[in-house]
């Protein structure tokens, strides 16, 4: 892309950057799940299940969400690191999409093994990276192994995406934006302090996906990690330091404005 394209394409994302990166976002946002907390811990516990099931009708995502929420008693880390088998199975019904009762109940499982030894998610992630990498593959990689370190049913590993399967691994990429960005407008939490921000990968769904093309940020056709890493390194010359800023641009092109 010529260095004046990519000039007048910052200038055009930082608009949109600054229209959707508010307060006003959260309301009608998975990420609204997380805001109901302040605990890191139950922070981070809210967030994976709300970007875990979000995919589909977003006010669906919201109440599936509170719903998972509230079978917790809206104390998501205390209820999972001394829920009883009896108490876990309350579970057994749940439903989203094809998330159901049996990938509810290993979560929290595997959740409550982490626990055990860990004091936040946040070590999974930064034990696959290192500050020389590009990304957070390795990361997202090695969180995958360890969550299925524990017997669990083969149906569940759908759930998490795998990058070293060409997964583009959106749910997880949005999980790590929310908890590592931090900015003033306060809707991404930036409690995770171990992976910069520089490293993130953009989440990405089928409107980013669209408008990434239409921009000419995206040649690859298939929404993949190779898609990933081909749009996410442009993001990059836009702003080396904070590049997935953009998907609060491109997520807004997409779904509110029908930018295609």
């Amino acid at each position: 892309m010529k260095q004046v394209d990519l000039l007048l394409l910052k200038e055009f994302l930082d608009e949109k950057c600054f229209l959707y990166n508010n307060n006003k976002f959260i309301e009608s946002d998975p990420i609204s799940i997380p805001h109901l907390f302040t605990k890191k811990q139950d922070i981070e516990i809210a967030a994976f299940f709300a970007a875990t099931i979000a995919w589909g009708n977003r006010q669906s995502i919201i109440k599936n969400a509170n719903k998972l929420m509230q079978g917790m008693d809206f104390a998501p880390h205390s209820f999972i690191s001394g829920a009883t088998p009896k108490e876990i199975k309350r579970f057994s019904g749940f439903v989203h999409r094809t998330f159901n009762g049996i990938d509810c109940m290993f979560f929290i499982q595997s959740l409550q093994n982490i626990y055990k030894k860990h004091n936040s998610l946040e070590i999974l992630f930064t034990k696959g990276i290192q500050r020389t990498d590009e990304n957070i593959k390795n990361g997202l990689v090695n969180f995958r192994e360890e969550f299925f370190a524990v017997k669990h049913p083969l149906r569940t590993q759908k759930h998490v995406s795998n990058p070293l399967k060409n997964s583009g691994a959106k749910r997880l990429c949005m999980f790590l934006r929310w908890m590592v960005r931090h900015d003033k407008a306060g809707v991404d939490f930036g409690i995770w302090k171990h992976i910069s921000p520089a490293q993130l990968c953009l989440p990405l769904d089928l409107h980013a996906g669209n408008v990434s093309r239409k921009l000419g940020l995206l040649i690859r056709k298939q929404n993949d990690w190779q898609a990933v890493e081909e749009v996410t390194h442009l993001l990059k010359q836009l702003d080396a330091k904070d590049p997935i800023k953009y998907d609060f641009a491109l997520f807004g092109l997409g779904v509110f404005e029908g930018f295609k």
